[in-house]
């Protein structure tokens, strides 16, 4: 028999073991006592529910079994279709559970043979005879599972199994009170082999007594999962790295995200794999879901896991390459460490866990920030350089937070290209400044490019306008004394005075927000940036690069380089979905492009200006069912236009849309071109509400400053003083001082530009 032929036999093996065995057989010698004077409407009734989840979960009743429930049903002696229906049920029972009068829990094994499969699931039932007739939950835990409470250290470490109880419609996530029902519960192991568990039932407080025990001890079998190996090759026919999501038919996703080690992150569906790397499977059929970030087109496909099976071809396809016109994706605000995301968070992953994700997403440029919980730990590797295991075109440097220490209650800062990470006077996060602008200081001595981290915390308005004239809480830990800040210049590395901060972190919270305070200092003539940012995994955990800046650079790829690329504005900002190329203004035969330069178009006097950009976005044709978690604030579906492949793509002047288009999102890159009255010295700015923005470009109109709008000064100058109500109680009494003249100068400063602004 040849390799294929040989494959494709054992395929065909496989699919009927799918059909036949993927069940527990059943043991004659272990009867289950039928359970008398139960009610024969509500037990069929729950035995069609239970064939329905059984069917839904991959592991279907057996044939005879099927057919003995429906006819039991209709059983004209109740009390022979009561005890029918448990003899077809009870086999497939691994633990018969006895909830007494006094609510008491015994537990015996069930006839089910306690077979697993090594990297797969395989589902249960467990009989409940509830003579209290409990409605509450009944749980099912295990030492080698989730160490129950004072475990000891042997059996926390022995952790092979999951469990998990099916409790989704058509079941009830709770008991129901009848004397007999069956429950659903699924086990995974790590493991092949025998392998013990000790497995707990609780039904609520005060569940054991004397002669009465609710622990039963396991002997399982895990059969062998097989090692399937992937070819995984880019658009051009590369070895490269993917994002893989593998199911059963139950929805399970392989390899169990509960039992994952670094670099699969357990609060993912997906794992990276490149090109010639594996992944444990036992036989079965599944579907393969292929992504490697939101530059590829999306890919799904059967796979059947049997013997002699080839490697799985996975050839990837582009929609688009910014890169490819000069234009580099990065991601400036993920953690190694400190979520609890992470098995240890104090400690976390190490970079080349990291760097695996970044491949996985082609995210160019991945900043490790090391912030509070994990300082200690992480702080050994920042070197002030790219980590060892970047690879052209893909960086992964370490910079710092401000976060959980210093000045952190008044908003937490992202400090990039850093030359030295620890603030002087000690050597970890407790010595650190609690007036930001006196860690931006001494960052911007360094020539480090800095701005808030997940700007909207604490600034979000109500009204849903943009702009927006209420005034924010500024309660948070997103971009609050930033509204001060911004108004500072400090001394840069030679001494001279340079903006205190540069950028305003933008795609990981609520976009108006985000937006409203940018576009408000903006009007002000503060030309601070927008970077695009994820917050991996505090925020997001999905994955990396959900948020990202594109920075367009005229050389070579280098971190230092893409951080001045977002301190001057080259870059645009997008979930990755949709983008905004080469955006000028043109006007009295000149023209400016966005980052180049000072980012400025001068005329002698007011007039048209055209605004033009490459714009291409994609998304599905048909929306995509709602995500099983929260959907992210900034996302191509939100920009959707109502049950069509299309969105808007309109002009920002001075942080008004003035002009719109729409565009169908399939991915082609299409030219867009706006004319655009200036009447006065504005910025333009170009966004796909909310997937993707443009910096601006400044219209200098005889040779005036912005101040764009006297009501955008106003309300700065109502959010120093709503930010220092906040926000003073966390300043230490030795810069009491240096906040309060902070904050003076601020107040001053947006005093002055009430004066000179345009009323509106």
């Amino acid at each position: 028999m040849t390799h294929r032929a040989g494959f494709w036999w054992g395929t065909l093996m496989t699919i009927l073991g799918c059909l036949l065995g993927h069940r527990p057989a059943a043991a004659a010698d272990q009867p289950v006592s039928a359970v008398e004077n139960v009610a024969l409407q509500p037990l069929a009734a729950h035995a069609r529910a239970l064939a329905e989840a059984l069917e839904f979960t991959g592991a279907p009743l057996p044939e005879e079994a099927r057919r003995a429930v429906q006819s039991a049903a209709g059983a004209k002696d109740e009390a022979a279709g009561v005890r029918a229906i448990q003899a077809a049920l009870d086999p497939l029972c691994i633990a018969v559970v006895d909830i007494n009068p006094e609510a008491r829990v015994k537990v015996a094994a069930g006839p089910a043979t306690p077979r697993l499969m090594e990297a797969g699931w395989r589902t249960f039932l467990i009989k409940v005879h509830n003579q209290a007739g409990l409605t509450g939950d009944l749980k099912v835990e295990s030492p080698q599972a989730k160490p129950l409470a004072n475990s000891p250290a042997d059996q926390v470490r022995d952790r092979w199994l999951e469990i998990a109880r099916y409790t989704a419609k058509p079941l009830a996530d709770k008991l129901s009170g009848l004397e007999v029902e069956y429950r659903v519960v699924q086990m995974y192991s790590r493991d092949a082999g025998r392998r013990q568990a000790t497995l707990v039932f609780l039904a609520g407080q005060g569940n054991q007594d004397l002669g009465f025990r609710s622990e039963l001890a396991v002997m399982f079998t895990a059969d062998a999962a097989r090692e399937v190996k992937f070819s995984v090759k880019d658009e051009h026919g590369k070895p490269t790295t993917a994002a893989l999501v593998i199911r059963d038919k139950a929805g399970h996703v392989y390899p169990s995200q509960a039992k994952r080690l670094a670099p699969d992150f357990f609060f993912q569906q997906q794992v990276y794999r490149a090109d010639g790397e594996t992944v444990k499977l036992p036989d079965g059929a599944y579907t393969l879901e292929v992504t490697r970030g939101p530059e590829y087109l999306p890919q799904s496909r059967p796979l059947v896991v049997a013997e002699g099976m080839p490697a799985v071809e996975i050839a990837l396809k582009r929609w688009i390459d910014p890169a490819q016109r000069g234009y580099w994706s990065g991601d400036h605000h993920i953690h190694a460490a400190g979520c609890a995301h992470y098995t240890q968070p104090t400690e976390g992953v190490l970079a080349e866990h990291m760097m695996r994700h970044i491949l996985g997403e082609d995210l160019k440029v991945g900043c490790n920030l090391t912030w509070g919980p994990c300082f200690d730990f992480q702080k050994q590797f920042f070197t002030g350089a790219d980590d060892k295991v970047s690879t052209h075109p893909y960086l992964l440097r370490y910079d710092i937070e401000v976060s959980g220490f210093g000045s952190h209650r008044s908003g937490h800062l992202c400090l990039l290209r850093l030359k030295e990470q620890i603030y002087p006077g000690g050597d970890s996060k407790n010595h650190w400044p609690t007036l930001g602008l006196n860690t931006l200081k001494w960052a911007k001595r360094q020539g480090a490019v800095t701005g808030p981290a997940h700007s909207g915390n604490g600034i979000a308005v109500k009204d849903g306008k943009l702009p927006s004239y209420e005034v924010p809480d500024y309660n948070g830990i997103g971009a609050n004394e930033f509204i001060v800040d911004v108004t500072h210049d400090v001394p840069g590395p030679d001494g001279k005075p340079v903006p205190a901060v540069d950028f305003i972190s933008t795609v990981d919270t609520e976009p108006k927000a985000e937006l409203n305070m940018w576009y408000h200092v903006l009007n002000c003539g503060y030309r601070v940036r927008a970077s695009g940012e994820t917050d991996f995994p505090c925020i997001y955990g999905e994955r990396v690069g959900m948020g990202r800046s594109y920075v367009r650079l005229a050389g070579p790829l280098n971190y230092d380089a893409w951080c001045e690329g977002i301190r001057k504005g080259s870059n645009y900002v997008s979930d990755g979905y949709s983008h905004l190329i080469d955006m000028t203004a043109t006007a009295e035969g000149r023209s400016a492009l966005m980052g180049e330069g000072e980012s400025e178009l001068r005329l002698a006097k007011d007039g048209k200006v055209t605004l033009k950009a490459n714009l291409a976005a994609w998304m599905p044709e048909v929306a995509p069912p709602p995500p099983r978690k929260r959907e992210p604030v900034w996302s191509i579906e939100r920009a959707r236009q109502p049950g069509v492949r299309t969105v808007k793509v309109e002009a920002i002047v001075n942080g008004q849309a003035v002009a719109e288009q729409v565009i169908t999102a399939d991915g082609t890159p299409r030219d867009v071109s706006f004319e655009l009255s200036i009447e006065r010295s504005s910025w333009v700015a170009l966004r796909v509400f909310p997937s993707s923005h443009t910096n601006p470009i400044f219209v200098i109109v005889e040779d005036k400053p912005v101040r764009a709008s006297r009501r955008s000064a106003e309300w700065c100058l109502k959010g120093v003083e709503q930010c220092w109500s906040q926000k003073k109680r966390f300043y230490a009494p030795a810069e009491m001082a240096e906040a309060e003249a902070a904050y003076e100068h601020a107040r001053r400063a947006y005093k002055r530009l009430i004066d000179e602004s345009v009323a509106d």
